[in-house]
């Protein structure tokens, strides 16, 4: 047998990249508070702390919508908010190409600086190394954030019951399809861009109207819904239900995937959240995400069903059913 490479399948989010975290990563990991699979370990210590750590690498590094900056504050404040957790500190490394534009820098320096401020973050150490041109590919961002836990039973990607409901706060694939336009490799008759956005507050406005009843919170970044969905439904050994006809749409994103062959479903997102709840509590949790301004457009999408098979189907137009596995293959690299 040959030796074998990394591929940029394996940062994908999908089939490849999950089991190479499983069987290369997992194991070094700590037995207790590493290997959940969770966007944020919860630590325990003077109060209830979640850990998160991310790295960036999107090309370009300025996008319709954001930039590098941008992303690294607003995807690790999702990590944190996601468990539930207030985010509270970060750090920030970078990783420059020599010959970078230094408004480049400066860009996403100021981006950093204003998402911060907007998530009630505060930026507390850092580091900066520069590459030999060629070495690198502009701007690569590292964080890690922290956060306090103001409840005794936070959501978990373990914790879906069969019964509860899935509700998604609006389109899918904005992100991914900004991306794409950036790099020159897709003209849109409508602009889109991405949906990037700390997602801390509307995390809050969901526990605030749904308690503990609020099962799982989770973005779905690499990988799209598609990913999330098979996450969750690995994670709590439940099968997962959507409705295609109830998932909120963008039509300059649907226009762009039909045209590149590319499922919406498997797009990355930045400012999207899934929230799995118990039935008693979706009503309530559903109006509190419409009056947010990041969940206007908030929609009921489907529902947890008894049974261990750990499948995600999703009712189509038609009436049938589809299977909606892991995704598979290179993706879209770069994205986030």
């Amino acid at each position: 047998m040959g030796e074998a490479f990394i591929q940029l399948a394996h940062g994908g989010g999908g089939m490849q990249m999950h089991r190479l975290i499983g069987e290369e990563l997992l194991p070094a990991c700590d037995e207790q508070y590493g290997r959940g699979g969770e966007d944020a370990a919860v630590l325990p210590g003077a109060g209830r702390l979640a850990l998160s750590t991310d790295t960036f690498v999107v090309r370009p590094a300025v996008f319709p919508g954001g930039d590098i900056g941008k992303l690294a504050v607003c995807g690790t404040v999702n990590d944190l908010a996601m468990r539930g957790a207030r985010p509270v500190y970060l750090t920030l490394g970078l990783v420059v190409e020599e010959g970078t534009p230094l408004d480049l820098l400066r860009t996403v320096m100021r981006s950093v600086r204003e998402t911060c401020a907007e998530a009630g973050l505060a930026l507390v150490a850092g580091d900066f190394k520069v590459v030999e041109a060629g070495s690198g590919d502009g701007i690569y961002a590292n964080t890690a954030g922290v956060g306090f836990l103001e409840s005794e039973n936070p959501p978990s990607l373990h914790r879906a019951e069969p019964g509860d409901v899935v509700l998604l706060n609006g389109p899918l694939g904005q992100h991914g399809l900004a991306v794409l336009a950036a790099r020159g490799e897709l003209e849109l008759m409508m602009s889109v861009e991405s949906d990037c956005a700390p997602l801390h507050g509307l995390a809050q406005t969901i526990l605030e109207a749904g308690d503990e009843a609020v099962h799982v919170l989770h973005d779905p970044t690499r990988g799209g819904l598609a990913a999330a969905l098979n996450e969750i439904a690995l994670a709590s050994g439940v099968s997962l239900e959507i409705e295609e006809a109830c998932l909120p749409r963008d039509p300059a994103v649907e226009g762009g995937c039909e045209v590149l062959g590319l499922d919406p479903l498997q797009v990355a997102n930045e400012g999207k959240v899934m929230v799995i709840v118990a039935p008693k509590a979706a009503d309530a949790v559903l109006t509190a995400m419409r009056a947010h301004p990041l969940g206007v457009h908030s929609a009921r999408i489907g529902h947890i069903l008894e049974g261990p098979e750990r499948r995600v189907t999703m009712k189509t137009f038609l009436g049938t059913r589809r299977i909606i596995d892991l995704p598979s293959g290179e993706l879209l690299p770069r994205i986030c």
